[in-house]
């Protein structure tokens, strides 16, 4: 299987995120990948992507995947039947975690019991 198809998926995934500044490349049977993911979480996106397709430690694929704004994990925009616990599952396996994403948020939100729809929420690095 030609290398390039071995990691569509990895590509597509790319060109839905919108990673910026993407190059990809085939030198001497290896993929070569270079961009820019909005944060660290779609970085995480990519990688696990990889992975997937090639495994822990890929030989015929070399990545560079950068991050643009490393001041916080992702941004979240709020759909419903979200809520904070649903949210920190999501991005941290553990819903407690809600208290840090409230914590990081309190110039928009007033209480973790109310986000609305529509909203834009940091996920923090924790």
């Amino acid at each position: 299987m030609p290398v390039k198809a071995k990691y569509q998926d990895v590509l597509d995934l790319g060109e839905k995120l919108e990673i910026a500044n993407g190059e990809v490349r085939v030198e001497d049977g290896i993929l070569k990948i270079k961009g820019e993911a909005k944060t660290q979480y779609e970085k995480n996106l990519i990688w696990d992507a990889i992975k997937a397709a090639g495994g822990n430690a890929p030989t015929d694929l070399m990545a560079n995947i950068t991050v643009a704004d490393e001041s916080v994990y992702h941004r979240h925009e709020v759909v419903s039947g979200d809520t904070l616990g649903k949210i920190a599952k999501h991005y941290f396996k553990d819903a407690m975690k809600y208290k840090q994403i409230f914590a990081a948020n309190t110039d928009i939100l007033d209480n973790p019991d109310m986000i609305k729809v529509g909203q834009t929420i940091v996920i923090p690095n924790l």
